[in-house]
């Protein structure tokens, strides 16, 4: 029998499809190379499969891998839909033409690397994986408990995306693939196209040498719908007290009342839903209904690029030293459009002309929560918000791998990355009064306008007339975000003569990371200010009065068509400011006014990070019971030097400050190999969340208050925000019974100190030309410790022997159970602890599978996949109203179908769809039926693709 090094060494020297140094296919102290393991040929998705499950089983680490079948033919759209597949793993807001979310286990702060490096965008801590092509990878590893060789960051985990190298193919490879995918709500075609090229030479001299250039570019034109009620607030019954109105809204510090607040938003759990349940009026308890107080439609589209490109070059001068030059570029450009119709369903409407007051709303049976209601001469508003956005990201990388001697090898690498984000905001909001409003705010939620009878020349339903609306606020704002880092490492390797410790590992990291944010933001109330000389020529506005007096049809005005395309009742089409129109006319608009066309981005905070870390780590072997036992062990010793400067945007004063953050992570891996097929793995890793970047800057900011309900908000971070950490621990065990097939069953744990979480307080503060000086304040602190523990199973087989067209037949499945809990503050309005309560972790389903029916034969590949994930806490709402605080998001799913055909054995035609059942998922205050937040439909696509290799 083999020894299980011995297997797992020839294995990964014939299956795997990542790039091996020099010293790792030449030598070995195990001598696999004199071992004869038969390996079965296998192509298509098979054999990616068996290429992945081959990189879990001899892996140290907890791991799952996606391997490409072939170049740019990752299984999925982009790494993110790929990533779906692997238990464990959850996405979420898929929305705007693709996947953008992607937790481990729950948990959304995954460290993200490329080629092992560590890679970011901007001013973050971590890339965002939808913009990585994925004709552009080889292979996607899922590190669930990590090494103490590999990057510490990331108390989920950690995602490695491989891309391809000119040594990882025999010789001259070039591929060329255009898909054309079609989204169903922006009714739009949209092109994906790459090309590699990739050969090797031998050198006269001696010595090989290889190069490959892999491009992408990759365009979609998206549109998200939705429609969301507003806030739950208070309003009084039709049996109110004197000085009230029936069904007037109720603010919580109403000037009419003695003692304030008469209630508290931002209650975790909100109000009593009991009939007659009270609140204190002036002493006395009164009555109180649950409404929500305004819905609002949204309409986004948009258009994304994402170009990237890929350089490798590799020079092995002979058996003993490797040298690799890597340069990778990923370009985002993003121009959004919003047209935004937002109706108040309260305290602005009138009552009295609908006669009986009953009649206009309907209460959810046995609560005293309105479902819906009816509210005469409402005020709404429509808004064009236009934003673009613009990211480069360079990375350079130069290393070599070096066998020293039989038993000594090293590597190393320098590695310089730079990358930038701009991006550009402009709206203009318009303000209309209607004549009467019905709001349905259940499951299935609805709005319509109604038209006045009395007045037959006029179509009050009509939302499409922009003259009926006036002018009211505009808002200006850009942001440019920076870093950049140099990064080395050194890494060794030792193998022993033998016995118990067979390989020492050490190395070194020394990262210098600077990250630099600059911002403007400027706005002008409704359109008393507005100044009458300096309008666009072609806009026609009745400056005198505000109003869109006229215009053409590519001016100022924007209708929309087809909303929600039938799946709830809402208008189909309403008029709002043009985005576009504004932005190309933004000097002339922002001098309407009185806004500064040239205002300046000003410095927010620069940040310098100086992270060293050493590790050292030892692999070793022994029987128990007979069985072999072999695992690693190590410590990772982490020191991060932060230096901090930040600028306050009002007063434009200048704080530095300065934190050291040590931290000592050990590491254990174990595997009991019970016989040749199965694998007992237990392992235990420590892992730290640094604090973002953006969460340490002090400097607050103020959002006036625009709706008039007393108050603004504020945002702030915390220069003091100290690491988060993690205790992982993962028991699993795992069956590996034939090719491509296998089946794993794994426990974990997860114990994090020091999450960060949101504490708000009320604070004064007199603004120059703010309409209140009285603001909520949220920054964010270490003030929550969290629990997470769960079960995976995972599931590939593919039955042998199957008959005729049987053959190639296959399931994957995955299932995942959590089971998460974190403590959370209570606070007052003053940001004092008053108790402690317990909520789940956000973000985390407690339930997840995928299924995926396989279909692998020679002239063609299918596969038709199904993922699910049970409801969720997403977000906190605004603290400032919420009531109740909490929104979860209800479960997710998505069918999902690919279809691969080989014309000839260098060309192959393929098709896919996403989202085949065309799901609308909804979110809700408190997870109940009684409070529906947002509702949005999500697009389904349809690709149709070719690529042609050699």
């Amino acid at each position: 029998m083999f020894r299980h090094t011995q297997i797992a060494t020839a294995v990964v020297l014939a299956l795997s499809s990542g790039t091996l140094s020099a010293q790792e296919t030449t030598n070995s102290n195990d001598a696999s190379s004199s071992q004869n393991v038969e390996v079965i040929e296998v192509s298509g998705i098979r054999a990616s499969l068996n290429k992945a499950l081959n990189v879990k089983r001899f892996s140290k680490e907890v791991i799952d891998s996606i391997v490409a079948e072939d170049i740019g033919k990752l299984p999925d759209n982009n790494v993110v839909e790929s990533l779906q597949r692997v238990a464990g793993v959850q996405v979420t807001d898929r929305a705007d033409g693709e996947t953008n979310v992607v937790t481990i286990r729950g948990l959304t702060d995954v460290s993200t690397t490329v080629n092992g490096r560590t890679i970011f965008t901007a001013s973050g801590r971590a890339l965002a994986l939808a913009d990585i092509p994925s004709t552009l990878v080889s292979q996607i590893d899922v590190i669930k408990n990590r090494s103490a060789s590999q990057f510490e960051n990331g108390i989920a985990g950690q995602i490695d995306v491989h891309t391809f190298r000119p040594f990882d193919f025999d010789g001259e490879r070039f591929s060329v693939s255009a898909k054309g995918s079609y989204l169903e709500e922006a009714e739009k075609t949209n092109p994906v196209v790459s090309a590699l090229a990739s050969n090797r030479w031998e050198l006269d001299g001696g010595g090989e040498f290889g190069a490959l250039l892999n491009v992408s570019y990759a365009e979609t034109q998206y549109r998200s719908q939705s429609l969301t009620p507003g806030a739950q607030v208070v309003f009084m019954t039709e049996n109110q007290p004197d000085g009230w109105m029936p069904l007037e809204r109720v603010f919580n510090d109403d000037g009419r009342v003695a003692e304030s607040p008469i209630w508290t938003p931002g209650l975790d759990r909100g109000l009593p839903t009991a009939p007659g349940s009270t609140i204190d009026i002036n002493g006395e308890p009164t009555e109180y209904y649950l409404a929500r107080d305004a819905m609002f439609m949204s309409d986004f589209t948009g258009k994304r690029e994402r170009p990237a490109a890929n350089l490798a070059l590799q020079y092995s001068p002979n058996s003993r030293s490797e040298y690799t030059f890597e340069a990778m570029y990923n370009g985002f450009r993003n121009e959004s459009f919003n047209s935004l119709n937002f109706a108040f369903v309260d305290w602005w409407g009138s009552l009295g002309e609908l006669g009986n007051i009953a009649d206009t709303f309907e209460l959810y049976e046995g609560t005293n929560v309105i479902k819906s209601r009816t509210v005469r001469n409402p005020f709404t508003f429509g808004s064009g918000d236009y934003s673009t956005g613009k990211t480069d990201s360079y990375m350079y990388a130069l290393g070599g791998d070096w066998e020293l001697s039989d038993a000594l090898s090293l590597k190393s690498e320098l590695v310089y990355q730079k990358s930038e984000f701009e991006s550009s905001f402009i709206a203009m909001r318009s303000n209309a009064g209607r004549y009467q409003v019905e709001a349905d705010f259940s499951n299935d939620p609805g709005i319509v306008f109604a038209d006045n009878p009395e007045t037959p020349d006029v179509d009050e339903s009509d939302l499409t007339d922009l003259t009926r609306s006036s002018m009211a606020e505009m808002y200006d704002s850009g942001e440019r975000n920076e870093g950049s880092a140099l990064t080395f490492t050194a890494d060794g390797e030792y193998l022993t003569d033998g016995g118990f410790f067979q390989k020492l590992a050490f190395g070194v990291r020394y990262d210098d990371r600077d990250s630099t944010e600059y911002m403007r933001e400027q706005n002008a109330a409704p359109c008393v200010d507005v100044n009458t000389t300096d309008a666009p020529e072609d806009a026609n506005f009745d400056l005198a009065n505000c109003q869109f007096s006229s215009y053409t049809g590519d001016g100022i005005a924007h209708i929309n068509e087809g909303f929600l395309d039938g799946e709830a009742e809402a208008p189909r089409s309403w008029a709002v400011a043009s985005g576009p129109y504004l932005m190309q006319n933004r000097d002339q608009f922002l001098g309407l006014y009185k806004l500064d066309s040239a205002d300046p981005l000003l410095e927010e905070f620069n940040i310098q990070e100086l992270n060293t870390a050493v590790y050292f780590t030892a692999d070793f072997e022994t029987e128990i019971a007979g069985k072999v036992l072999d695992g690693q062990v190590g410590a990772r010793y982490v020191r991060v030097e932060t230096d901090t400067e930040f600028v306050d945007q009002v007063e434009q004063t200048r704080t530095q400050g300065s934190t050291t953050t040590n931290e000592l992570l050990p590491a254990l891996s174990l595997r009991y190999h019970l016989n040749d097929d199965w694998l007992l793995r237990f392992a235990y890793g420590e892992t730290l969340r640094m604090p973002n970047f953006g969460d340490l800057n002090p400097t607050i900011l103020y959002n006036d208050d625009i709706t008039g309900i007393g108050y603004g908000t504020a945002n702030g971070g915390n220069a003091d925000l100290m690491p988060t950490t993690s205790a992982n621990l993962d028991l699993s065990l795992e069956w590996y019974f034939g090719e491509s097939s296998a089946t794993y069953l794994t426990l974990f744990q997860r114990d994090i100190e020091g999450l960060v979480i949101p504490f708000r307080n009320q604070i004064t503060r007199d603004i120059e030309g703010y309409n209140t000086d009285t603001f909520i304040l949220s920054q964010p602190d270490n003030a929550s410790d969290g629990e997470l523990r769960g079960i995976e199973f995972g599931l590939n087989y593919f039955p042998e022997n199957l008959p005729g067209a049987l053959d190639g037949l296959g399931i994957q499945a995955a299932y995942t159970y959590l089971d998460s809990e974190q403590t959370i503050p209570e606070l007052n309005d003053r940001g004092e602890i008053i108790g402690t309560d317990t909520t789940d972790i956000f973000g985390v389903s407690d339930r997840s599978y995928n299924l995926t029916l396989v279909y692998d034969r020679e002239e063609f590949d299918a596969r038709l996949a199904y993922v699910w994930r049970s409801d969720f806490l997403n977000n906190n709402e605004a603290a400032s109203f919420a009531n109740p605080l909490a929104v979860y998001r209800d479960e997710q799913q998505s069918l999902d179908f690919q279809l691969n055909y080989n014309v000839s054995d260098e060309l192959t035609v393929s098709f896919d769809a996403t989202n085949l059942t065309g799901e609308m998922y909804q979110s809700r205050y408190g997870n109940s039926e009684l409070h529906t937040l947002g509702n949005w439909l999500i697009s389904r696509s349809f690709g149709l693709g070719v690529r042609y290799s050699f």
